[in-house]
C-alpha cells in the first residue's frame, strides 16, 4: 500500500572531527522515522551526508600537514562508517565536496546575483572560526561567541551578502500562516521573536580569507560560504538545477521534514526557507529541531574527558541496544541525558529483563508444552480480551507519538507491550494450566495468545531495534510482518514450529562493564597513530634544529630481522611489526607504512630500528622503537633494508 512519498533528511554532519554519540543520536532518530514511514506504507527517500568546506577545516588540515581534500575524506568515512555500524538506511549519502554539488552550488549563486538577491560589499565584524560566523558587539555573550562561547576576533573583509531583509516579512507571514513549519513550538516563538521581528541582516555568502570552498564562478578571489553551500544540499542530492531539475526532485521535494539539532535551527528556518524563496521554490514542510543529548547534565566534551561514541558504545553493548538507548532517553523537547548507570539500568530493565525475558519464556515453554507447535486459540477467556484490545491500542498510540515525532514515548509504548503480555503470563499461569491435562486447549491459547503479541512487539520494534525484531520473528517462525498485518489481533499461523529460545540480551555485569569502559577511557588518552603523524608533520614543517655529535650518538640504530608482520585494525596506515634484534625477546613496531608496503613484503626482511625510542601506544599497538625508510616524495616511501647483515648488529 503506497501512501505516497516521505523526503527526510538529518543535517549534514560537519567533517571537522569523529562524532561523538549526541551527534550519532540524529542519524538514529532519523532512521526510525524513515522506517516506521516505510513500514506503514510511504515512499520514503532518507538524505544524510556530510558538510566538507570551511576555514576550520583548512585549519585543521594544515595542522595535520595534509591537504583539505585528504582531511575531509578521511572523516567522511569516518562518519559514513558509523551510520552504517548503527544500522541506519539512508538512501543517499551526499558530501558537499560532490562535483555535481559543487556546480549547481555555483548555479545557485550565480542565479541570485544575476536576479540581485545576493549583492558585493565589505563586512567588518566580530568572526568565529569554530562556527564560521560573523558577529556584532551587541550579540556576543560575555565578549565572546553567543553560540559555542569561545573568544572571537576582528575580521574585515570583502564579501557577497544575500538579501535577507528583502524577504523579512514574506518569511515572517509564512511562519505565521504555517503552524507546524518550525517545530516544536518553542523554537518557533524563539526564531519569530528573537531573530527575524527585531530586523534581519543581509548575510555574508562569501569569503576571501580561505580557499577551501566552492569557488564564486564569475569572481574566483571568493568561495562561497557554508550557508548556501551546505545548505543547498537538500536539493542539489535530489537533482535541482536552476537550468532544468531532475524527475527525482520534481517527485520527492519539497521535503517532508529537515531533521536538525536545536542550535541549527535559525539557519534552515531563516536563511534556507529566504534562499528558496529568491529561488522560487517551495518551501519544506517542517523543521524539527531535536534537543542534545548531554552527559549528566554537561555537553560532551573531549576536553572534559566524557565523550561517548556511538560505535564504541554499540561494541560493548551492541548497536540495537544503542539504538534503543538513544531513542528511549531523548525526550521530544527538552535536552536527555546518557551516563554509564542509565546505560546499564535500561539495558537490564527494559531490554533483558522485560523484553528477552518475554520472548525467552514464550517460546520455551510453546517447546515444553507442545513441542514447538503453535496451538490455534479455541479456548478463550475475558484476560485475552484486555491483552487485544492493549496490543491494537500500542498501534496506535506508536502511531501517534511518531507523527509529532514524540520517539521516546513510542518505544516507551512498546515497552509497555512487552510488560502487559507479562503480567498476562502472571495472570493466566501457564506453568500451572500444565498440570492438568483438561487446561491443554486453554493452555495453548495462553501461549497463542502471547506468541501473537510478540509478534506486535516485533513489527513495532523494527523502526526502532531492526536485528532484535528480526531475531524475535526467527524464534517465533512467523514471516507475518506488515503493518497491515496489525490491523487484527490473530495473524500468527497455527500450526508452525517456534524455534528453539535463545536469549535476545544477557544481562550487564556491572563491575566489568565499568572496567571495560575504564580501559577504554584509558586507551582514548593514548596518543593515536593520526595524532603522532600529525605532530611529526608539525615539526618537520617547523625545521629541525642543529644537533651535536654527542646527541646522534644517544641514538640507538640495530639492524633487526622482521619475523612477522600485520595489518593494525584501527588504522588503515598502520602495520604491526615484529622484530629480531638479536636480544632473544621479540621487539614490537608499529610503523605507518601500510601504503606502501603488504606484509608478505616484508617478511624476512632486515631493517635498521632505533631501538632506544621511548615506546608509545599507537592504536592500541605499543611500538618499541621506529624503522628508517626516506620520504622519496609526498606519494612514495621506501624503507631501508639491509639484508643479509645479522640482526643485532650496530649501524653507526
Amino acid at each position: 500500500m503506497n501512501k505516497g512519498k516521505f523526503y527526510i533528511t538529518t543535517a549534514i554532519a560537519y567533517t571537522s572531527r569523529k562524532p561523538h554519540i549526541g551527534n550519532s543520536y540524529e542519524i538514529v532518530l532519523t532512521d526510525a522515522i524513515a522506517r516506521y514511514k516505510r513500514l506503514q506504507g510511504y515512499d520514503v527517500f532518507f538524505l544524510t551526508g556530510t558538510d566538507e568546506h570551511g576555514q576550520k577545516i583548512e585549519e585543521y588540515a594544515k595542522a595535520a600537514g595534509i591537504s583539505p581534500k585528504e582531511y575531509v575524506d578521511n572523516v567522511a568515512g569516518e562518519i559514513r562508517g558509523i551510520c552504517d555500524t548503527l544500522n541506519t538506511t539512508y538512501d543517499k549519502f551526499i558530501r558537499t565536496t560532490d562535483d555535481y554539488h559543487e556546480k549547481v552550488v555555483q548555479k545557485i549563486f550565480k542565479k541570485l546575483y544575476d536576479q540581485d538577491d545576493i549583492y558585493k560589499s565589505e563586512y567588518e565584524g566580530l568572526y568565529c572560526t569554530p562556527c564560521e560566523s560573523f558577529w556584532t558587539e551587541s550579540q556576543l555573550v560575555d565578549g565572546k561567541c553567543p553560540d559555542c562561547g569561545r573568544e572571537v576576533s576582528k575580521a574585515k573583509e570583502e564579501a557577497y551578502f544575500l538579501r535577507l531583509s528583502k524577504y523579512q516579512k514574506q518569511l515572517e507571514e509564512y511562519i505565521e500562516k504555517n503552524d507546524n513549519f518550525i517545530y516544536p513550538e518553542s523554537r518557533k516563538k524563539e526564531m519569530l521573536n528573537n531573530f527575524i521581528k527585531p530586523g534581519l541582516q543581509d548575510l555574508c555568502v562569501s569569503r576571501t580569507s580561505f580557499k577551501w570552498g566552492v569557488p564564486v564562478s564569475f569572481d574566483d578571489r571568493h568561495v562561497i560560504y557554508v550557508w548556501i553551500d551546505a545548505l543547498s544540499n537538500y536539493i542539489t542530492a535530489m537533482g535541482y538545477d536552476p537550468d532544468g531539475s531532475s524527475e527525482q526532485y520534481k517527485k520527492y521535494w519539497p521535503a517532508d521534514v529537515h531533521i536538525i539539532g536545536k542550535d541549527i535551527v535559525r539557519f534552515h528556518t531563516i536563511y534556507w526557507p529566504i534562499m528558496l524563496m529568491a529561488l522560487g521554490e517551495e518551501l519544506p514542510k517542517q523543521v524539527y529541531g531535536h534537543p542534545w543529548l548531554l552527559f549528566g547534565e554537561d555537553k560532551m566534551s573531549k576536553s572534559k574527558g566524557n565523550v561517548i561514541y556511538a560505535d564504541e558504545l554499540s561494541k560493548l553493548i551492541g548497536v540495537d541496544a544503542t539504538r534503543y538507548y538513544l531513542l528511549s532517553e531523548m525526550p521530544h523537547a527538552n535536552d536527555g541525558s546518557i551516563s554509564y548507570s542509565t546505560i546499564i539500568e535500561r539495558f537490564n530493565s527494559d531490554l533483558a529483563n522485560t523484553l528477552g525475558n518475554l520472548v525467552n519464556r514464550t517460546v520455551a515453554m510453546t517447546n515444553k508444552y507442545f513441542e514447538g507447535t503453535v496451538m490455534a486459540p479455541t479456548c478463550p477467556d475475558a484476560l485475552d480480551e484486555e491483552l487485544k484490545a492493549f496490543a491494537l491500542e500500542t498501534v496506535k498510540t506508536v502511531d501517534s507519538k511518531m507523527e509529532t515525532y514524540h520517539i521516546a514515548d513510542a518505544v516507551e509504548a512498546i515497552i509497555n507491550l512487552a510488560k502487559r503480555c507479562n503480567k498476562y503470563i502472571d495472570e493466566t499461569a501457564p506453568w500451572t494450566l500444565a498440570k492438568d491435562e483438561a487446561n491443554k486447549e486453554r493452555l495453548g491459547t495462553v501461549l497463542y495468545n502471547l506468541l501473537e503479541g510478540i509478534r506486535y512487539i516485533s513489527v513495532l520494534l523494527s523502526a526502532f531495534m531492526p536485528d532484535t525484531s528480526k531475531a524475535i520473528l526467527e524464534q517465533i517462525n512467523c514471516d507475518v510482518a506488515t503493518y497491515e498485518s496489525l490491523e487484527s489481533f490473530g495473524a500468527l499461523a497455527a500450526g508452525n514450529k517456534v524455534g528453539t529460545a535463545t536469549p535476545l540480551f544477557a544481562r550487564i555485569d556491572a563491575e566489568k562493564f565499568m572496567a571495560d569502559i575504564e580501559a577504554q577511557q584509558a586507551a582514548a588518552k593514548e596518543m593515536s597513530y593520526e595524532e603522532t603523524l600529525q605532530q611529526q608533520k608539525k615539526e618537520e614543517i617547523e625545521g629541525v634544529a642543529k644537533i651535536a655529535i654527542d646527541d646522534f650518538a644517544k641514538v640507538d640504530l640495530r639492524v633487526a630481522k622482521i619475523t612477522d608482520c600485520e595489518p593494525v585494525k584501527r588504522a588503515k596506515k598502520l602495520l604491526k611489526l615484529t622484530l629480531d634484534d638479536g636480544t632473544g625477546t621479540p621487539r614490537t613496531v608499529a610503523s605507518g607504512i601500510a601504503k606502501w608496503y603488504k606484509p608478505e613484503d616484508l617478511i624476512g626482511k632486515s631493517i635498521i630500528v632505533v631501538s632506544n625510542l621511548k615506546p608509545a601506544v599507537l592504536c592500541g599497538v605499543e611500538s618499541q622503537g621506529m624503522i628508517l625508510a626516506a620520504d622519496c616524495s609526498e606519494e612514495d616511501v621506501k624503507v631501508i633494508f639491509v639484508d643479509g647483515i645479522p640482526a643485532g648488529s650496530k649501524v653507526r
